[in-house]
């Protein structure tokens, strides 16, 4: 679960430093005091997108540091092995730094990390439901990513739009060779002839290097054994040659260190001396040896490099680009073959289609299921949630073969008694669209393996004794994990284990966000001031600590 958080110069929040407990909590406040702002927050830490105003004004950045309990199951704990990123102590801590530039940093356990990264080990720790959520249930693609999300088949999806694409691809290219068969067979030629006289160049990029080497030796041969001859010389030759003097200076000072020992350290530093200068004149003279004037051999380099360069000049290539040149002409040459093959071509894409089907098999295989069952449970919610009669039922509606399967998903709504089951988009209220949103997020959200739920202002549209079964319904969620939600209700706040106030303060003449954790006679304070508005009385406090008993 989500332990602490730690928020500098973030908006209107200048230092924030929260430990939080386990169980439901409720983030409460007026409207605009910064309630979101923590969430927005913590989304950072958690991976996404940032610009630069979210850093506070007159601020050099914004630095959010979240730290998480390590869950159980081993799933994220493997993933932090493979990513060398291990735990610290049994917690996850993940940081976001966003600059006024919009630039911005992360970490895991203090290593630094990208934003994928980020985003991934997010997803195993909390799980965010916006205050619009329920709008995005509107459109199909949401529709279906949640159900498939459900039902443990986002990788069956992946597999199923792996094959599609590679169908797709195969019956463009049978299209193709109908259509354009005459243009095919000249671009086969002339690829044909160009890795021919690729192939009868036999250049890789190794020999290149060898060759510009070898060029440079025989090209600057005589300078190289001019200087030689004249090292050689100053080095090994004559009565004041380097190697000479170093050998009489050196058996000079071994006589007198025998008399001065404080001589030592110098008579080593010149032995030392000596020798080396002895092993440069010994390779000196090997290297010379080898050297030799070689016209011939400079003339072949040279024609080597000549015909390479012609052939790099010819296809405007770099003269290292030529092997990956040819590689991929090679790749559009089988391709072009296999095009020229009408029957090869055919039964490929039949291939393709058959490993299709199966995929798309399996995926209609995992959603019935889970539809069916996901189909009860909001239907069962929704009578709790003064919508007695309504039903759920996500339809699985075949189609032609898509991208996304072999069946249409849509989720379906009959929000009354005796009402025909329409599409989610067609109900009747915005109430009743919020009421059903929150009874998918509430049940597909039970199902996850998350162990921090944040909901904000999901409430939003309810209110009387829906409210009040909407805190129970968080509650229960909150014995099983962290559930974490902003509310104006006071019958969704009054439910909660604990509760948090936001607020804004004048600090220096600016305005800025400040969270008190709540006693009970805070809380109780809070709910009547949600429940009462400007004017609150002794009545309102006595409801408020009614609820909050109740609760």
């Amino acid at each position: 679960m989500l332990r602490r958080l730690t928020i500098r110069d973030f908006v209107i929040v200048d230092r924030l430093e929260l430990e939080f407990g386990a169980g439901f909590g409720a983030l409460t406040g007026e409207t605009g005091a910064g309630k979101s702002i923590l969430l927005d927050a913590l989304g950072l830490a958690l991976g996404s997108r940032a610009d630069s105003g979210v850093v506070r004004v007159g601020q050099a950045k914004a630095d959010i540091v979240a730290e998480f309990g390590l869950p159980s199951g081993g799933g994220l704990a493997d993933w932090l092995d493979e990513q060398e990123l291990p735990p610290d102590d049994d917690a996850v801590i993940l940081r976001r730094v966003v600059d006024a530039n919009g630039r911005g940093k992360a970490w895991i356990n203090g290593v630094p990390v990208t934003l994928a990264q980020l985003r991934t080990a997010g997803d195993w720790l909390a799980d965010i439901h916006g205050q619009h959520a329920h709008h995005a249930l509107l459109r199909a693609d949401a529709q279906r990513q949640l159900l498939d999300t459900h039902a443990g088949a986002a990788p069956l999806g992946a597999a199923v739009a792996t094959c599609w694409r590679e169908w797709q691809r195969i019956s463009e290219l049978r299209r193709n060779a109908e259509l354009d068969s005459a243009a095919s067979a000249r671009e086969r030629e002339l690829l044909t002839w160009q890795l021919k006289e690729l192939k009868d160049l036999a250049f890789n990029a190794e020999e290149w290097v060898e060759l510009n080497a070898e060029h440079g030796r025989l090209a600057h041969a005589a300078g190289l054994m001019e200087g030689a001859d004249e090292t050689l010389e100053a080095l090994g030759e004559g009565d004041y040659a380097v190697s000479v003097v170093l050998g009489r200076l050196d058996a000079r000072l071994d006589e007198m260190s025998a008399i001065d020992a404080s001589l030592n350290e110098v008579r080593d530093l010149l032995a030392s001396a000596a020798i080396q200068a002895d092993e440069a004149l010994h390779a000196l003279r090997r290297y010379r040896e080898r050297l030799d004037l070689d016209p011939q051999r400079l003339g072949e380099i040279e024609r080597r490099i000549t015909a390479v360069m012609d052939v790099a000049r010819k296809y405007r290539v770099a003269p290292e680009a030529l092997p990956e040149l040819e590689a991929s002409w090679c790749l559009r040459l089988t391709e072009l073959e296999a095009s020229a093959d009408p029957a090869r071509l055919e039964a490929a894409e039949a291939a393709a289609r058959v490993a299709y089907d199966e995929a798309a098999s399996r995926l209609s295989a995992a959603r019935a299921p889970a539809a069916v069952k996901l189909s009860a449970e909001i239907t069962e919610a929704m009578q709790s949630l003064a919508m007695e009669g309504g039903r759920f039922e996500v339809s699985l509606a075949p189609c032609e073969p898509t991208l996304h399967g072999a069946e249409s998903v849509e989720f379906l709504v009959a929000a009354n008694q005796g009402q025909s089951l329409r599409g989610l988009a067609k109900v009747a209220s915005g109430g009743e669209l919020s009421r059903i949103g929150l009874a998918i997020q509430v049940m597909t959200s039970r199902d996850s393996a998350t162990p921090t739920l944040i909901f904000d202002e999901v409430d939003v549209g309810i209110g009387g004794r829906v409210a009040e079964i909407v805190g129970k319904l968080l509650h229960r969620l909150g014995r099983d994990r962290q559930v974490l939600c902003v509310t104006h209700l006071p019958q969704v706040a009054a439910c909660a284990d604990w509760q948090w106030q936001i607020a804004k303060a004048e600090r220096g003449g600016e305005t800025l966000s400040a969270v008190t954790a709540l006693d009970a006679g805070q809380r109780v304070e809070e709910i009547a001031r949600m429940l009462g508005g400007v004017s609150i009385t002794e009545t309102t406090r006595r409801h408020a600590a009614e609820m909050l008993g109740q609760a």
